[in-house]
């Protein structure tokens, strides 16, 4: 039942052995949760898998780093591989019945330069995908292939990759795949940096100022909720911030909350959310975050209070 304890989940390798474990589930009328990850998991992931744990009756976790999802330039080869220490994450945290550990020929048997590929809309060609090209083209394809072994009910997803969240919705739908996609809130450090595997690249110096990126985020919030909305200008400005901070930012955006489409001055704050991806030194870091009416109607009353505090004799 959602919310069990399971004590140490089971290690598969093929999908003939994962279909095997479905099967069973399946007959039994058990709902199943995804939650994919390349591994050197993390309290982003765990959470992730707490929320799957409350959506449906068995988890299942999958550890693969995607080569088709990485450019020629990136760190595929380097990026970390440490799937005793995840397996051990996950069974401490009793939440995961089910690891699916697959090869790269069991996902791509024809190999991944002569795999079938998922082709995504013009928007994997924006923002992270404007640095990136092609690079959500593989996320949809093996997400693709996942949704094909596992066949969940729920596919959990974390909202620090939100255009990568985006994206898969925009599949799932357009596909007629029949999953749930649920999101999770990004985990962050205590001063503000969202938590991620790629955070071990950075040198103490640049973990010092690691943080600085969110905090331009919400710098360009603030002032939107206060109603400013030269959005062009807040861009450049947070921009500026980041490299005389040391970043060599990819981009800093104002989007419409719903699609990633470019707003066009007329949504109000809660519709919105600013993103930003920047290097800093081996690092490529990528934050968001949603713009509340909340936030703003109380940034309002409180200018609002001091407004009047400052008036009275």
């Amino acid at each position: 039942m959602p919310g069990a304890f399971v004590p140490k989940p089971v290690v598969l390798h093929t999908a003939d052995r994962m279909r095997e474990f479905v099967r069973d589930w399946r007959v039994s009328q058990q709902g199943i949760a995804l939650v994919p990850t390349m591994g050197n998991l993390h309290e982003g992931h765990l959470s992730l898998a707490r929320l799957a744990r409350a959506e449906a009756d068995r988890v299942v976790a999958t550890i693969f780093v995607n080569p088709t999802q990485f450019g020629a330039s990136e760190d595929f080869a380097s990026y970390p591989r440490t799937l005793d220490a995840d397996l051990e994450l996950l069974a401490a945290a009793g939440t995961v019945d089910a690891v699916f550990v697959p090869d790269d020929r069991e996902i791509y048997p024809y190999g991944a330069r002569e795999a079938v590929r998922v082709s995504m809309p013009a928007l994997s060609r924006e923002l992270c995908g404007a640095s990136r090209p092609g690079h959500f083209d593989g996320v949809a394809s093996v997400v693709c292939r996942l949704l094909n072994i596992v066949t969940p009910d729920v596919l959990v997803l974390g909202l620090k990759d939100y255009q990568q969240l985006i994206i898969v919705k925009r599949m799932v739908a357009d596909l007629g795949i029949g999953v749930r996609v649920v999101s999770g809130p990004t985990m962050r450090d205590t001063d503000g940096l969202a938590i991620s595997s790629r955070n071990r690249y950075l040198t103490d110096d640049e973990r010092d100022r690691a943080p600085l990126l969110h905090a331009a985020l919400e710098r360009v919030a603030a002032a939107i909720c206060d109603g400013d909305g030269n959005f062009g200008a807040l861009q450049q400005a947070a921009a500026d911030e980041l490299r005389a901070a040391g970043f060599v930012p990819d981009y800093v955006e104002v989007r419409c909350a719903a699609d990633l489409a470019k707003p066009n001055g007329r949504q109000p704050p809660d519709e919105l959310i600013v993103l930003a991806a920047a290097r800093l030194g081996n690092a490529r870091l990528i934050d968001n975050l949603g713009l509340s009416a909340t936030d703003a109607a109380n940034r309002h009353a409180t200018d609002a209070a001091n407004r009047g505090a400052t008036a009275k004799p």
